[in-house]
């Protein structure tokens, strides 16, 4: 019987021995489904369709506005650590295909020993070779195999996989974040110019209100405390201007920062007024707003993740069926080292090793993995009721803007009117210039606020873009 045959029967009787094991049936983990409610609350119909779906460049339509989330996409630092990790984890996941494969090694060795001429070793040696030293040199394969009999290396490939998913939804959920903080920076800066117009046309309104009442005081017709009301409110609104410029200037720079670019100025053409978002969308289902969502599908592979964690965890209680094997030459002279066949050697060992008393670490590493899993769902859980509840925030707050707007812009047409109607009462001598210094002071913050509303409506359109998963295509 040759040495072929006699590693087969090392092998199949390994085999035999650890089928022959009693084995525990794996764990049943339960299947993890999300408590969703049919429809969102305060949206008007339940439409499958949801302006999610569409990509960012068909969401945001303005070509400045474009531009500056490509920027953002290609630049920002913290998307280009988050592809680097996805890098990283796809090198980690390519390295997992190759584990249920044997690990085959080569070495090369070349050992002298001269045992003392007194012991029995340097004694037996004198004798049987005639000198007082032995050579070894050794040119071997050495090879190590492990049956993935319970599953344990196809879940550790599985943990690898989960890992690298993660990172490729944690890199789209960064991706949606950037995009959405780019809009809202964009839209606030369209916000900061239109207060701007707004102040230095209300400058042009206190500057005339404190000249007329400046050639009144002069004619004896009013009190120099007019003069100074007058003068104050037409100093008020240059520190606003004042103030929204240098805002204007912070914004930029910031929105600059967040494209991956030195600050700088940022070019716009278009007005608040002018921007074109989405005004009549459809949310769709929260069903497929978690299938949607980045960082709710992250949470999600986290939980798979455990669950393969727990399958490694049980399959370490089970026997583990190794095999090794090495082969090669080896001779105690170096010059008929490589003599073939003379100096050809090989050994195959095949065992079979159950744990039996490990001061209970297995069953820990186990009972800890059911709890991290409980705790993986829990967080599952919450990160869907956390999404849910953004998408209703959006929709609610767009809602509600929507009425504000409209109140607003009505506020505004009605101060504007008082304006007009106090300045040619004031010149006419029938009110006094507190009543039209209050009625240009109203109607500048009546201005101000509608200007805040319309970007705080623009916010809540970007914010349920984002909420609903939008953004990463």
């Amino acid at each position: 019987m040759n040495i072929i045959t006699k590693i087969k029967e090392i092998l199949v009787s390994t085999v035999v021995v650890a089928s022959a094991v009693s084995c525990m049936p794996k764990l049943a983990l339960d299947k993890v489904s999300p408590e969703l409610p049919e429809t969102f609350q305060y949206t008007a119909t339940a439409d499958t369709a949801s302006v999610a779906n569409l990509q960012w460049r068909q969401f945001f339509n303005d070509p400045i506005l474009q531009d500056l989330i490509e920027k953002g996409i290609k630049n920002n630092y913290d998307l280009q650590i988050a592809l680097k990790q996805v890098a990283s984890s796809q090198e980690r996941l390519k390295q997992a295909k190759y584990m249920q494969y044997p690990e085959v090694g080569f070495g090369v060795t070349g050992q002298i020993t001269r045992p003392s001429d007194n012991s029995l070793n340097g004694q037996s040696i004198n004798l049987f070779l005639g000198k007082s030293y032995v050579e070894d040199y050794n040119a071997a394969f050495n090879l190590s195999w492990e049956a993935d009999i319970w599953g344990k290396i196809k879940n550790q490939q599985e943990v690898s996989k989960m890992q690298y998913l993660q990172t490729y939804e944690a890199t789209k959920a960064i991706q949606t974040q950037v995009v959405a903080a780019i809009a809202q920076g964009y839209y606030n800066l369209l916000m900061l110019d239109k207060q701007l117009e707004i102040a230095k046309s209300n400058l042009e309104l206190s500057k005339n209100t404190f000249h007329i009442t400046e050639k009144i005081w002069q004619s004896g017709d009013a009190t120099s405390l007019g003069v100074q009301q007058s003068k104050a409110q037409k100093e008020y609104t240059e520190l606003l201007i004042t103030q929204l410029e240098q805002n204007i200037k912070i914004q930029e720079n910031a929105l600059s920062i967040l494209v991956g670019e030195n600050p700088t100025k940022i070019s716009r053409t278009l007005e608040m007024s002018d921007t074109s978002l989405p005004q009549n969308f459809s949310a769709g289902l929260p069903a497929a707003m978690v299938s949607r969502r980045p960082d709710v599908r992250q949470q999600e592979l986290v939980l798979l993740e455990s669950n393969a964690l727990i399958g490694i965890a049980q399959a370490n209680m089970y026997p583990s069926l190794k095999i090794t094997a090495n082969g090669g030459v080896n001779s105690f002279k170096i010059d008929n080292w490589f003599q073939i066949p003379a100096s050809l050697f090989g050994s195959a060992l095949g065992g079979v090793t159950q744990p039996v008393f490990q001061k209970r670490q297995l069953k820990t590493n186990l009972n800890v993995a059911k709890i991290q899993r409980e705790k993986n769902v829990l967080a599952f859980r919450q990160s869907v009721l956390n999404a849910v509840g953004e998408v209703t925030d959006a929709l609610v707050s767009n809602e509600s803007l929507k009425v504000q707007e409209e109140k607003a812009s009505e506020q505004v047409n009605t101060l504007k009117s008082g304006i007009q109607s106090a300045e040619k009462l004031y010149k006419s001598g029938l009110v006094n210039y507190l009543e039209v210094i209050t009625a240009q002071g109203n109607s500048l913050q009546a201005e101000l606020n509608l200007a805040s509303i319309k970007r705080q409506r623009l916010s809540s359109i970007v914010d349920l873009y984002r909420a609903l998963g939008g953004g990463w295509k």
